[in-house]
Formats: C-alpha cells, structure tokens, sequence
C-alpha cells in the first residue's frame, strides 16, 4: 500500500486500543499476582509475628487475608465514579503505585497488627483491573470487544492463579520478606509502562453530571441481566477461591503425607490459569461469532460437570488434569461475563457498571474461602466441590433465565 503524498510504502498504525491491550494485560496481571500470591505463606508469616496459639493463628491469618478484598469491594465505586470524572489512566497510576509501595512495605512490619492495616489499605488501593476492563472496554470497536477482554481477562485470572505459586517459590528461594520487596518492584514496573505508554482520549464528565446509581440503573436495558452477571462474577470467583482454605490438606489426604505437598498443592491452585491463558482469546472470539451468551452457558455447564468429579479423585494427578478443565471453564465465563456488561451497558456509565461488577469479584474472593472452611469443618474436604458445583447450577439457571431473549436473538441471525 502506498502513501498518497510520498508514494513510499504506508504500514498501518496499530489501533490505540490494541497498544493499550498489551500494557493493560501486563498490568492486570501484575495487580492480580499483587493480590493472590501471598495464600501460600501468608499464615506463615504471620506465624513470625507473634507467639500466637493455634486458633489465634487461625483468626489472624483469616483477617488479613480477607481484610484486602473486603476494603477493595467497598471503595471499588467510588474509583469508578471518579474514574468518569478524571478518566482511567488517572485511575490505573494511582492503584499501580499504590499497591507497589504498601506491598513493599508488608516486607518492614514488626507484627500482625501491622500487617493487617497495610493488608486494609492495599484494598484502597484497588481498582487497576477494573479501569483496565473499562478502558479496553469504551476503545475497542464492538465487533472486537469479546476478545479484547476475553485477552485482557487472561491477565487478571493467570496473575491471581499463577500468583499463588510465584509467591511460594519467591518465598521458598528468598524467604518471605524479600517476596514482598520482589513483588513491590514489579508493581512500580506495571506504574511506569502504564504512566508512559497507555494512551486514552477522555472527556471528562462533571460531578453535576455524574448519574446516581438508581440513575445509572435506569439507563440500564436490560438491568435485571446486568445484576444477574454481577452475581455470576462473585459465584465464579467464589468457586475459584473455595478451596484456598483446604487446598493443602486435600492434597496431603490424596497423596497419603507425601513431602511434596507443598509443591503439589501450589500446581493445583495454578494450573487453571495455564488453561485459562491459552483458551480465553478464542473463546472470546467465538462469542463474538455466535453469540457470548451461549459461551457463558457452556461455561456454566461445563464447570457444573468438573467440579463433581473433583471430590472423587484417588491422585494429585486426576485433581490437577480437572482443575486444568476448570480454567477452560473460567475463560468461557470471566470473559464472556466482561463482553455482556460492555454490551448492554451505556458508554457513560461503563466505568460505574465495571466498578460494581469487580466489587462483586471481590466479595466472591471474600465468600469462597469462607464457604471452603465452613463446608470442609462441617463435612469433609470433598463437600467443598460438592457444594461449588450445587452454587455454579443455581447461577447458571439465573443466567440462563435472563439471557432467553439474546440466545434467541443470536440463534435467529445464526438461521439466516
């Protein structure tokens, strides 16, 4: 192709938003591993901290796990509503720094308590993920918007199931205050890509025009099938989170207190984002062809069918080829989850919509572990996977209730 003026040969400029998709995704999984990495040791540490009995050690370890994400589920609103006002690089500078110095400074605390205002704030500063969905989101042209967040979705799963077993080795070759230095240095690196390479071209909205939240509601079409997907959100990160609590014994039981337990159990949480890295984009993309809403039935569906034989396994190995399957199953619904919000929600008030549907993420982080523990204390550790599946049936019936008019509507154009 030939340039008009010069006649030399013109290369097409790569669209913003593709740009964009590659920083963001570097920064989506850095935030995540941010958040995540720290389930193999953080009892560990706190373990250093103090002289605690074994129920206290419990308690601790539970409040500073939760206390991140439950801050995060509360102020992750108010981001998006600024974020309308000033835009969402702002936005994505001011949670990669913040995170990257609190992070940093977890590795100086001298006890628990410490600890667990740093783990409070860290949860302030939340909302990169969401503002990267949001950004993508209102860039890509429509047509592309499915594997747009179905890559940029990649990101944020792989960091929080991947960072898991980052941070275990980080801590088992550095030891677990150098992790959170390591950790600090690589969320300032997401801060300097984004502060110099991220683009956006944004008009700001004004505090007089920002809409209520019944407001943002009322502009909604199809409102009932916003909520439904925010409720999907918490039930698919509450599925992935239910066995964070568990997970080291399960593993321990089924491998009869091998020495490798450690290593094992750090595979099993990771190796659903493996799956969910390589299956996300295509899947995306086949939304975009056939409908996302019948993506995200397959998901459900899927899932439904994993998670059952999960509680039947004699070896590591049967649990971790499932728990590859369920990352298959994370990248048909995460994705598809972010395209529907994008889609049926109004340009003005995607970053409100996307705010509210990572806070509900967030809940789910909180909710997961919380039934893992209550369900195994009760029963056993196989219940956990028993009671995930019953919770994934429940949403699917939801969703799939509020989605019979676009299945219909896809399945016409797919007849022509």
């Amino acid at each position: 192709m030939l340039d008009d003026v010069s006649g030399k040969p013109h290369t097409p400029k790569t669209p913003l938003w593709k740009r964009n998709l590659i920083i963001l995704w570097f920064g989506t999984f850095m935030a995540s591993v941010g958040f995540s990495e720290v389930m193999p040791f953080l009892s560990l540490y706190v373990a250093t901290l103090g002289h605690f009995s074994r129920g206290e050690l419990s308690i601790y370890s539970g409040v500073t796990f939760a206390a991140t994400y439950l801050v995060a589920g509360i102020v992750s609103p108010m981001w998006g509503s600024l974020a309308d006002r000033l835009g969402r690089k702002p936005m994505l500078l001011r949670a990669s720094l913040g995170m990257a110095l609190v992070m940093g400074c977890m590795g100086l605390v001298s006890n628990v308590w410490e600890l667990i205002v740093l783990r409070l704030i860290q949860g302030i500063f939340s909302g990169y993920i969401g503002n990267a969905n949001t950004l993508i989101a209102t860039q890509a042209p429509k047509e592309n918007s499915g594997r747009a967040l179905g890559t940029l979705a990649t990101g944020s799963v792989s960091g929080s199931l991947l960072g898991p077993l980052l941070g275990g080795v980080l801590a088992q070759f550095f030891g677990y205050r150098p992790t959170f230095f390591i950790t600090g240095v690589l969320l300032l690196s997401a801060f300097v890509l984004t502060l110099i390479f991220v683009k956006e071209d944004f008009e700001p909205v004004t505090k007089e025009e920002t809409n209520s939240p019944k407001e943002v509601v009322a502009s909604l079409k199809h409102p009932r099938l916003v909520f439904a997907l925010f409720f999907t959100t918490l039930i698919i990160q509450a599925s992935n989170t239910s066995i964070s609590p568990i997970i080291s014994l399960y593993v321990k039981q089924i491998m009869h207190g091998s020495n490798a337990v450690s290593l094992f159990a750090g595979i099993v949480s990771s190796v659903p984002g493996i799956a969910t890295i390589l299956a996300a984009p295509r899947l995306g993309e086949l939304g975009d062809r056939v409908g996302t809403e019948l993506v995200l039935t397959f998901g459900f569906v899927f899932a439904i069918l994993i998670y059952i034989p999960m509680a039947f396994v004699t070896n590591v190995w049967q649990l971790i080829g499932l728990r590859f399957l369920i990352g298959v199953s994370n990248a048909s619904m995460l994705p598809s989850v972010q395209t529907l919000l994008s889609k049926n929600s109004p340009t003005e008030v995607t970053g409100r919509v996307f705010s509210w549907n990572q806070s509900f993420q967030y809940l789910g982080m909180v909710v997961g572990p919380v039934i893992g523990s209550l369900v195994s204390g009760a029963f056993n550790y196989q219940m956990v996977f028993i009671s995930t599946s019953v919770l994934v049936a429940i949403n699917f019936l939801w969703v799939w209730n509020n989605t019979r008019s676009l299945r219909k509507k896809h399945l016409d154009q797919l007849h022509r």
